[in-house]
């Protein structure tokens, strides 16, 4: 099969390694890539946006499937183009994509449809989200309040406020276009989750749904888990928290009514749906959906993965998951994510970073690249998160102990990390 990933960020150069092992795959395209990515795909100058390039390239080239890795284009219609071109897609349509392109569209869905989730309210006023805010201190006393943009915000749209003072700022600076842009055009208003957040993935077809093996990340910059929101500071896979009992009440009460209530509401979903929860004393609930593979935790679970990808993508794709299953390797995996200096808020570009083999010859660890280019013989920062060092071992430590040891490798005085990964997972003692 012809092959065209579309994406340039450490989730595609994962799924790019995947799928190029792959005895179906003939020929592996990626548009636009990074200098990683090259190593396993020829990459085309082609931006991820650029829905009209992207589809004639496909054509053009008799693409037999593509995977398209980012949110943005499949909320913009990429599937649906594609589609219409007569192309095999993994990835939900623009209708079924607003589980995550729209925050309010998934809140109401959760109310109609029973799914658990936190209390909210949706505005587009100033005066009203502020009247709101005021009301809910005495119902939710003494908590934070959540204020979230509608839109898709590359992760970082949701302000965690302390204080009834600071939510009213946060809902106004979203609100005024100040942040966030036309993704904070809207709001949602929401309480606060108490409990451990985990990530749960399952490919679903219209109709079935497939359970993956769950993921933890870390979204806050710094260690400790301080500083602002990120896309993702590191992951790790089994998650200890995500008991099989667990598993099965999350796609019991989540994630297979989901799939109905598209269905219902004339959007099957057909692609990977990827449920954040926070795991309360009430048991699981939904924070938010993503339409895509996480980043970083997509290159845990390529690590992890033992069956062949693409079968289950064409599956997927072909309604056909009913009867499929997947197997995985039960070692941990865990991911190192090296950031470019002043991430999140402006990451410093250009900068060089060596000794990329040396880390990479480190027994069990892969370097998948996320923000990087080529310039000659030279491998240059051209991202905010910039490397995702990931390693595979028997236990979470060992996996840990590998990771940092590459990252130790690296020669880039312009790059950082956390370092306390999996520290919920080492304390829980696993």
């Amino acid at each position: 099969m012809r092959i065209l990933v579309v994406g340039s960020g450490g989730r595609e150069h994962a799924l790019c390694w995947a799928i190029a092992a792959s005895p179906l795959c003939d020929k592996l395209y990626c548009a636009p890539g990074n200098a990683g990515i090259e190593e396993v795909a020829e990459c085309i100058a082609i931006g991820q946006e650029d829905l009209p390039a992207l589809v004639g390239f496909a054509q053009r080239e008799h693409i037999d499937f593509v995977v398209v890795g980012p949110e943005g284009p499949l909320v913009a219609g990429l599937a649906d183009r594609l589609a219409e071109a007569g192309i095999k897609v993994f990835g939900p349509s623009a209708a079924a994509a607003r589980l995550e392109g729209s925050k309010g569209f998934t809140k109401d869905l959760c109310r109609k449809y029973g799914i658990p989730t936190a209390g909210y309210e949706r505005f587009t006023d100033v005066g009203a989200a502020a009247s709101y805010i005021r009301r809910q201190g005495n119902i939710w006393k003494d908590q934070p309040i959540v204020i979230k943009a509608d839109g898709l915000a590359a992760g970082k749209g949701v302000i965690i406020a302390t204080s009834e003072a600071e939510a009213i700022a946060a809902v106004e600076d979203m609100l005024s276009g100040n942040r966030f842009g036309a993704a904070g055009s809207a709001v949602v208003i929401e309480e606060f989750l108490q409990g451990e957040e985990a990530s749960f993935f399952a490919l679903v077809d219209g109709t079935h749904a497939l359970p993956l093996v769950a993921a933890q990340d870390h979204k806050r910059v710094g260690d400790g888990d301080t500083g602002p929101n990120t896309g993702g500071m590191g992951a790790y896979s089994p998650a200890p928290c995500v008991t099989p009992q667990i598993a099965e009440r999350v796609m019991a009460e989540i994630v297979r009514p989901t799939v109905r209530a598209m269905a219902a509401e004339g959007a099957p979903y057909r692609g990977v749906l990827f449920a954040g929860l926070m795991l309360t004393p009430n048991g699981p609930k939904l924070i938010e959906y993503n339409c895509r593979f996480g980043d970083p935790e997509c290159q845990v679970l390529m690590m992890r993965l033992k069956s062949d990808l693409m079968p289950a993508l064409i599956a997927t794709a072909d309604g056909a998951l009913a009867h499929f299953d997947l197997r995985w390797h039960d070692e941990t995996a865990l991911t190192v994510v090296m950031a470019a200096e002043g991430y999140p808020d402006s990451p410093k570009k250009g900068s060089e970073i060596r000794g990329l083999d040396a880390a990479g010859a480190v027994d069990g660890v892969t370097i998948f690249h996320a923000g990087t280019r080529r310039d000659g013989e030279r491998i240059l920062a051209n991202g905010g998160r910039v490397l995702n060092v990931t390693a595979m071992a028997p236990s979470v430590a060992e996996a840990r102990r590998r990771a940092y040891e590459a990252v130790d490798r690296i020669d880039w005085p312009g790059g950082f990390c956390r370092r306390d990964i999996a520290w919920r997972a080492l304390a829980a003692g696993t």
